[in-house]
């Protein structure tokens, strides 16, 4: 019993040391990579390592961004707010240019990683420049309110955030009992993201809208989130209402592979192939998902292809 409570001692004595020496604001969430963190109270330049979550949350909540990687994003209205407020591109999303990171002298640099692993191969580097706030969970709401509190836009947040569920209900209530298969077509494989306790974030959308997924693209493993089939599984992808996603980052929409898919027997055997309930959807709103824009989006797409509402 005496190693739990040296280490709940050790955690609240380094917790105090950090908010005694931090002149700006403590942020102490679990889910931040390295907390107890100090950042600026009220930071001036912030730059955001990631073009989706990072972008569009903290262009939401007002956070003064001055850099993002703004190159080769599928998000086409995310990246024209970006540029409208001015903000400069540091780079590719995997390539982001350090030397035009340190040009832009930030206060603040947040990023959307989503687990610590990945957090744990950035911040060395990434956190002497700045301080360094990573997000290593996939909860997007709970992101929200974490930079909300940091900008004073808790209430305008909030707000939005129950408008967007009362459109969730009433979805849910309209849903009907279809099955729906979604695949991501890229230039070099299939990508199926699952139905399941840590899906990513349009598909968690997909399941609180009440959208019943197949066998296949659902699981209950909290460490499964995609599947990547091959040409013969694509038999599993046997429900009623077929949704796919193609080119964006990857170029399966230019160098003939969406052409080889979609001509292909076994893309045509597809029930929903069959039937012509088969739609394609946006690639910037479903694999570079960004808030609650993005989030309406793909509400949008579900009332057109699977509830059948223009």
């Amino acid at each position: 019993m005496l190693r739990p409570a040296l280490i709940a001692i050790s955690s609240i004595v380094l917790s105090a040391g950090a908010a005694l020496g931090c002149d700006g604001r403590v942020i102490e969430d679990a889910a931040v990579y390295d907390a107890p963190l100090c950042v600026p109270a009220e930071p001036q330049r912030v730059v955001v390592l990631d073009a989706s979550f990072g972008l569009g949350i903290g262009l939401d909540v007002g956070l003064p961004i001055v850099g993002a990687p703004l190159d080769n994003m599928s998000d086409a209205e995310l990246k024209a707010r970006a540029v409208e407020a001015d903000i400069t591109s540091t780079g590719f999303v995997t390539e982001p240019s350090l030397e035009t990171i340190v040009a832009l002298q930030p206060d603040l640099i947040v990023g959307f990683v989503g687990s610590p692993s990945m957090a744990s191969g950035v911040y060395p580097q990434i956190s002497q420049l700045a301080p360094t706030l990573l997000y290593t969970d996939i909860d997007w709401r709970a992101y929200y309110g974490l930079m909300a509190g940091m900008t004073g836009k808790t209430g305008e947040i909030e707000a939005r955030l129950a408008e967007y569920d009362a459109r969730l209900a009433d979805i849910g209530q309209r849903m009907p009992e279809k099955t729906v298969s979604v695949l991501r077509i890229t230039s070099w494989d299939f990508q199926v993201y699952l139905d399941a306790p840590r899906s990513y974030a349009p598909f968690a959308v997909m399941q609180k809208a009440g959208v019943e997924r197949t066998d296949y693209e659902t699981s209950d493993d909290p460490d499964m989130s995609m599947k990547r089939p091959g040409w013969e599984e694509l038999a599993e992808l046997d429900g009623d209402v077929l949704l796919y996603i193609v080119g964006g980052t990857n170029d399966s929409d230019k160098d003939g592979r969406h052409e080889e898919v979609l001509n292909n027997p076994l893309w045509q055997m597809l029930p929903a192939v069959q039937s012509g309930d088969v739609h394609r959807v946006g690639h910037g709103t479903w694999m570079q998902f960004s808030g609650l824009d993005s989030a309406h989006q793909v509400l949008d797409d579900l009332e057109r292809y699977v509830i059948g509402e223009e």
